[in-house]
């Protein structure tokens, strides 16, 4: 079985019929008539008509046919027959007509040139050849010419001729100079068609010695050179313009002739000033949008494949500023003979009729002549069954001797058509020609052609059957072509299956089995996708096939449509194609092409590669002036990513050498920039490029440029007056840097004067310094002050005057009229007086304030502090003093402040500050617990802010279930420090609240837990019964529940729930038992988050059985910054104080006795 597949040939045709077109035209033919049958002579191949040859090489002149039987070759030169045999250069090949003349060996090419043509002759007929005009080609050289050197003005027109030797085939012209390099052209420059070459107008620099026009016969590979035309244009001071006038063609109008198919065109060169723009129209008509192209620079139009509708009148126009004129070309398209149906060769079968057509066409109109086997048909023997009439012989009633060759000549003066076309009656069943249980192979949804070449004669009929006991195919779904081929327009999956192709004609019948199958298409379901990626990276193309089961992919990538580099950067996998270290050459089209045997498919993607533009390049300054220079530069390669911005640079290699400072920015489209200079800097410059991908390598640095001396552009800034002793004046001053002193020498002129004065000012010239000293000063006057900078070239402009003030002194007075108000216990208010501004001999900073408790109201705590200080900014007269001690006696003084210090202190004021509530006991204990009654033991507060009038004790029990029970208040002498209370419940737990009160109120609780005893007789039966065994089991059921409780409780409260003794702690809250307020000896809400929880898992107490409490007073720490402390007028805190103050004890956690085992015990009773 043999495979055919079918594939369109190319992939935008394939749903059209033109691959069916062109696949037919492919097909053999039905009229072929197979080698083995009787068949007249057909010329298969043979030389061009005209045949121009290399006279160094040794001539061949092709002829070959093929007939059966064989032909014999015979050969006329020169329209005589040319005696092979006699020429011993001449040999003709065995088997053929193809002639080979040697003369390499000797002779000349010239001796055989003429017109040559083949005859192949067989029993039955005689096929012809073209007229094969045999010519050698040349390539003369130039003939010798004396040149006189062209001497002309500027502005001039000028025409070098060429004059080439005329050559066969004529050669191609061009312009170069001594070392061959072209000459460049341009609108004004230009080669005509002739090979002249045109200046529309000369400039200086057209000046030069080495013209030469080259002439290269490509037949010969040879070149031949004119002697150099030497041409020198002379510079005028002034030179006319002028408007066009033709160079070539002359005249207002020409006529043009071609022959149809070839390539028209018109040349239109004008000269003038300035130089002239060429433009084409056509008259009557359009030109041809596929077909014209304009060449040398729009002075000459080409339409291509020329036809007789491009006939007409084409009109040049020549355009300048001053004017324009036009020129008309009448184009006449002729045309030598075409076919317009070629004769075909005819199969006949003994007794039928037949047609030989011969139809051409041409301008003018071309003569149709008949040979027969190459004898004019007039003087050929006759046949009763042919009839000439005109371009068609009708053939009737044919027999055997009716065979020969026909041939058909068309001719006109531009050329002649010859065709040969043969009669082969013969008498044939039918036979197919192609080969048996051929397998095509298509791809779904395209059309399948299944080839039938056949022969018979008569001519056989053809069916198509599909199947073993199918009928006929009918034209309604299927194509039936003439020469056999059954197409199925869009083959489907179900055309699969056998077809038999069968010819008749009535001397029998041949069949012959097709085999068909229809695949699934190959498609790329995941193409590779655009991408832009930085040089140096990598990236990644994807590429995912689908293809049918049956057929084998095979997956390639191109990159710009040929083959990837041999590159180890590229990698490809099953579906990527990946390139590792992207650099600018790897830009492009990729492309991967998926190929089976039946069909293929293709995607592409470009890759764009990007990267911070390359540095610019020849910088150059121009335009020096001393205060500006222009400089300008090349952009490198932007790399594929807009450059956006250009940055300059510069450095002053005077000043600051090595070190490059910005200079401007300009838009990314401008190459030049007009760069503001500064005088007598050492200029460098330097050029970077920016894109969206970041900023390019600096440039290399423009040459330098150094800008002339002048004098200072500006003056010192931050000029300050400020004295360091009572009696001087500090000038001080930000001095220029070197770029800024705009030449040598640079100084500083330093004036002063007093203020409030009629003094004239003093000036000092002073060296490259930032400061300077006047001395004997009055204290703290005010100044006027200017430096100015001058340099060796002159002055700066004159300087701005600013005010100073001498050096400050300490004050002299003390703030007077100085009383306390007291607020409250913690906070006073003072008032002063303000110092005359005379007096301060400075700045006012503001008021210190010094105050220290000199002895507390209380005989039981008489301690000593450290002063402390608090300062009001500015002008102020009056502040607060916060975080006082209650019931304390303070002393206090206030001094004036300036930049050199204090001033001296004023008269010290005392004042006491009123009781407070006191601070919590520092310690409660319990001692002594018996079955019925606690003991008490306490210290007093540490701070009792005043006299303690009494101790309040209040106390409640808390039972098994840690409710709590009634609260018993109880009044305690300020003088006690113990207490024992009587009458309790045994084995009971207690909690009790403790504080004491002052005239101002109740201070802080501390509070503590404790146990009476147990029972000794209830522990005796206790005891007995724990040795019960029932007792001992029930107690460990009892465990394990706790056990399990507490666990629960313990998860519980984890996740933020509350366990059941606090929701019964919180169920049985009291008020009475909770903190009072300050206010009116209420307490507050009740907290379990602090120190009132009983039975809270680590509040044991220590074993002293002491709590302390924390302290609790305000500090002015919290509200200061360090020394000293501020305050606004209305007494809120914004200063600092200074003095350490004693640190009090702080106080501890509450604590209650663990219980016994007994008593544990008793609790789940």
């Amino acid at each position: 079985m043999q495979l055919k597949i079918m594939m369109p040939k190319k992939k935008h045709l394939s749903a059209s019929r033109a691959p069916l077109i062109l696949f037919l035209c492919q097909m053999i033919s039905a009229l072929e008539v197979p080698l083995d049958l009787v068949q007249p002579p057909t010329i298969t191949q043979q030389s061009p008509k005209d045949y121009i040859i290399d006279p160094r090489e040794n001539i061949v002149i092709q002829c070959e046919a093929k007939g059966k039987p064989p032909p014999s070759f015979s050969w006329t030169r020169n329209g005589t027959h040319f005696d092979i045999d006699k020429d011993p250069l001449v040999t003709m090949k065995s088997g053929s007509g193809t002639l080979t003349v040697n003369i390499m060996s000797e002779g000349k090419a010239e001796t055989y040139e003429g017109v040559y043509q083949c005859t192949a002759r067989n029993e039955r007929g005689a096929a012809i050849s073209n007229n094969i005009v045999i010519r050698p080609s040349r390539s003369p050289l130039w003939t010798k010419e004396k040149l006189e050197r062209i001497t002309l003005r500027n502005g001039q027109s000028l025409v070098l001729p060429c004059r080439p030797p005329v050559g066969l085939p004529p050669p191609i012209i061009f312009w170069m100079d001594n070392s061959f390099q072209r000459l460049p052209q341009s609108e004004r420059v230009s080669q005509g068609l002739n090979g002249d070459l045109y200046f529309s107008n000369v400039l200086p620099e057209d000046t030069r010695e080495d013209y030469i026009c080259y002439a290269r016969f490509n037949h010969t590979q040879t070149i031949q050179q004119k002697q150099p035309i030497s041409v020198k244009v002379i510079s005028a001071k002034s030179h006319r313009e002028r408007p066009p006038t033709f160079l070539t063609p002359e005249g207002n109008a020409s006529r043009k002739e071609e022959l149809r198919g070839n390539v028209l065109s018109l040349e239109c060169i004008a000269e003038g000033l300035p130089t002239p723009i060429i433009y084409w129209i056509k008259e009557d008509g359009t030109l041809p949008i596929n077909r014209t192209f304009y060449r040398n620079f729009k002075k000459t139009l080409q339409i291509v494949q020329v036809t007789e509708a491009d006939s007409g009148n084409y009109q040049c126009i020549a355009k300048n500023a001053l004017g324009a004129i036009h020129h008309i070309i009448s184009v006449t398209v002729k045309a030598a003979p075409y076919w317009i149906i070629a004769p075909q060769n005819l199969v006949l079968s003994p007794g039928e009729d037949g047609t030989l057509t011969c139809r051409a066409n041409g301008n003018p109109k071309p003569r149709i002549s008949w040979l027969l086997n190459g004898v004019p048909i007039e003087i050929a023997p006759d046949d009763p069954s042919r009839k000439i009439d005109g371009d068609t012989i009708i053939f009737s009633n044919v027999q055997e001797r009716s065979s020969a060759v026909y041939q058909c000549n068309a001719s006109n003066e531009y050329g002649y058509l010859l065709a040969n076309a043969f009669v082969n009656v013969l008498a044939e069943p039918p036979r197919i020609l192609t080969s048996a249980d051929t397998l095509y192979q298509v791809i779904a949804n395209r059309p399948a052609l299944l080839d039938c070449a056949f022969f018979g004669s008569p001519l056989p009929t053809i069916e198509w059957f599909k199947g073993a006991k199918g009928s006929a195919l009918r034209e309604d779904i299927y194509v039936l072509h003439e020469n056999g081929t059954l197409e199925i327009p869009v083959a489907q999956k179900d055309s699969t299956g056998t077809y038999t192709c069968v010819a008749r004609n009535k001397l029998g019948m041949a069949k012959n089995d097709i085999h068909l199958e229809i695949k699934d298409p190959t498609r790329i379901i995941k193409q590779p996708e655009y991408a832009v990626v930085q040089r140096g990276s990598t990236v990644s193309f994807e590429c995912i096939v689908k293809h049918d089961h049956t057929l084998i992919p095979t997956v390639m990538w191109l990159k710009d449509h040929r083959e990837l580099p041999s590159d180890g950067r590229f990698t490809v996998d099953k579906d990527h194609l990946v390139v590792a270290d992207v650099n600018d050459d790897d830009g492009g089209t990729y492309t991967c092409v998926a190929n089976t045997t039946l069909d293929n498919v293709s995607a592409s993607a470009v890759l764009r590669v990007v990267d911070v533009p390359n540095p610019p390049f020849d910088l150059e300054l121009t335009d020096q002036l001393d205060r500006s220079v222009q400089l300008s530069w090349t952009p490198g390669d932007d790399n594929n990513s807009p450059i956006s911005k250009f940055i300059i640079e510069y450095e002053d290699a005077m000043h600051e050498p090595g070190l490059w400072h910005h200079q401007t920015e300009v838009p990314g489209a401008q190459t030049t920039a007009q760069l503001k200079l500064s005088p007598y800097v050492n200029y460098s410059f330097r050029v970077m490029a920016v894109n969206s991908l970041g900023r390019s390598l600096p440039s290399e640095a423009s040459e330098q440029y150094l800008t002339k001396a002048a004098e200072p552009d500006k003056n010192p800034t931050a000029v300050e007056g400020l004295g360091s002793e009572p009696d001087n004046l500090v000038i001080t001053w930000k001095p220029l840097n070197g770029f800024e002193s705009n030449g040598p020498g640079l100084q500083y002129k330093v004036s002063w004067r007093q203020k409030d004065g009629d003094d004239e000012w003093t000036s000092m010239v002073v060296a490259d310094v930032s400061k300077y000293i006047v001395s004997g000063t009055p204290t703290f006057v005010p100044y006027l002050i200017k430096v100015q900078a001058l340099n060796d070239a002159g002055f700066a402009p004159e300087p701005a005057v600013v005010l100073g003030h001498s050096g400050e002194d300490l004050p002299m007075v003390a703030p007077g009229n100085v009383h306390v108000n007291v607020v409250n216990s913690t906070l006073a208010e003072v008032h002063w007086d303000p110092v005359p501004l005379k007096s301060i001999r400075g700045h006012l900073q503001g008021y210190r304030i010094y105050y220290w408790k000199a002895q507390s109201s209380s005989t039981r705590n008489r301690r000593h502090i450290e002063k402390k200080i608090l300062t009001f900014q500015g002008s102020k007269t009056h502040g607060m003093l916060p975080g006082l001690e209650p019931f304390s006696h303070y002393t206090l003084n206030v001094r004036v402040v300036n930049g050199k210090g204090e001033g001296p202190a004023s008269p010290d004021r005392v004042f006491n500050t009123p009781e407070g509530v006191p601070s919590a006991p520092s310690s409660l204990k319990i001692v002594n617990p018996t079955l019925d009654s606690l003991t008490l033991e306490w210290e007093p507060p540490s701070h009792p802010n005043g006299v303690l009038t009494e101790y309040t004790l209040k106390y409640q029990p808390i039972n098994s279930t840690h409710e709590l029970g009634p609260l018993v208040d109880l009044k305690i002498p300020a003088n006690k420090t113990r207490w024992t209370l009587k009458n309790l419940n045994f084995s009971t737990r207690y909690k009790f609240y403790f504080y004491a009160q002052t005239a101002a109120g109740s201070g802080n609780q501390i509070t503590e837990e404790a146990i009476t005893t147990v029972d000794e007789a209830m522990a005796s039966r206790q005891v007995d019964i724990a040795t019960q065994g029932w007792f001992i089991g029930l107690m460990c059921a009892v465990a394990l529940l706790i056990l399990i409780l507490l666990i629960v409780c313990f998860i519980r409260r984890n996740k933020g729930g509350k366990y059941p003794v606090k929701e019964k702690e919180d169920a049985h809250a009291d008020p009475e038992i909770q903190p009072m307020k300050e206010d009116d000896g209420t307490f507050g809400e009740y907290s379990d988050a602090e120190d009132h929880k009983p039975l809270k898992k680590g509040s044991r107490t220590p074993s002293d059985r002491t709590v302390k409490k924390e302290d609790s007073d305000d500090s002015l720490v919290d509200y200061g910054e360090g020394v000293n402390g501020q305050f606004n007028e209305d007494g809120s805190f914004i200063g600092q104080y200074s003095g350490k103050k004693e640190k009090e004890p702080a106080e501890g956690n509450e604590s209650s006795e663990a219980p016994s085992p007994v008593n544990a015990m008793n609790s789940f009773v």
